[in-house]
């Protein structure tokens, strides 16, 4: 039998999407990492929104018209990308204090922050991702509410990130 002694958790990877209820369910990754003296890494994954491909216009304009739209527009992707990355920045910036100041209240200067990451991808991938390469013995997330037809269909982030994960996965719910 299993014993909460035997259980090792050294870090911690807590993936948060900025809402209201990413306050509350950090305070249980902070728990965790103070209970087993782990540290934490706090990840953000900025949705990817799919581009369209030659593929799926290929019906229709034909591929000459296609290839000059691109062209004539690619001045325009790259400020679109040159925007992503400001942002991608910008919310790194605000995840670093986060992070200083949880460091700096009483419970907190028992554990310690591995990083701060923000990536761009799907959320689902981008977090089995971090967890399996920075070695991370848990996930811990929030479960924010859905509708039935959006959870029907494509099921929450969390859901996904609990069926596909080697690794244990906390998920919280919101507490309203």
């Amino acid at each position: 039998m299993l014993q909460a002694q035997d259980v090792k958790i050294k870090k911690i990877l807590y993936a948060t999407d900025l809402s209201d209820n990413a306050r509350y369910v950090f305070a249980y990754a902070v728990s965790l990492a103070v209970k087993y003296s782990a540290t934490i890494t706090i990840l953000h994954v900025v949705h990817e929104i799919p581009a369209f491909t030659d593929s799926s216009v290929a019906s229709y304009i034909d591929a000459e018209v296609w290839e000059q739209i691109k062209k004539r527009h690619l001045e325009d992707a790259r400020q679109v990308l040159i925007g992503k990355r400001k942002e991608h920045l910008a919310i790194r910036e605000v995840l670093e204090q986060f992070a200083e100041k949880a460091r700096s209240a009483d419970d907190a200067s028992k554990f310690n922050f591995d990083e701060v990451l923000v990536e761009i991808g799907n959320p689902v991938e981008v977090i089995l991702e971090v967890a399996e390469n920075r070695n991370c013995d848990i996930i811990v997330m929030g479960k924010t509410g859905q509708g039935l037809i959006e959870a029907a269909l494509m099921g929450s982030t969390a859901a996904r990130v609990v069926r596909r994960s080697k690794k244990p996965v906390l998920v919280i719910r919101n507490p309203d």
